[in-house]
């Protein structure tokens, strides 16, 4: 991914993180509270199957779109 397009889809993921701050279920292995940023950036490296910086430009529309839904569904 070019660096601008990295830099965009980190703010993306960071919005989401602000977003979803709060709303992510509980969890015994996180007894603090989950990290919503962290949350997202591995839903994204679990559907592409590498990190965000890795993914192709061709994607970057399909990588928005699916922090879009993770939005709407933090499950």
């Amino acid at each position: 991914m070019s660096p601008e397009n990295a830099r965009k889809l980190w703010k993306m993921i960071q919005e989401a993180g602000d977003y979803l701050d709060g709303q992510l279920p509980n969890h015994p292995n996180h007894p603090k509270g989950r990290n919503p940023y962290a949350h997202v950036a591995i839903c994204v490296k679990n559907k592409f199957n590498a990190s965000y910086k890795d993914i192709g430009d061709d994607k970057f529309n399909e990588v928005l779109n699916f922090i879009e839904d993770i939005k709407k569904n933090p499950n």
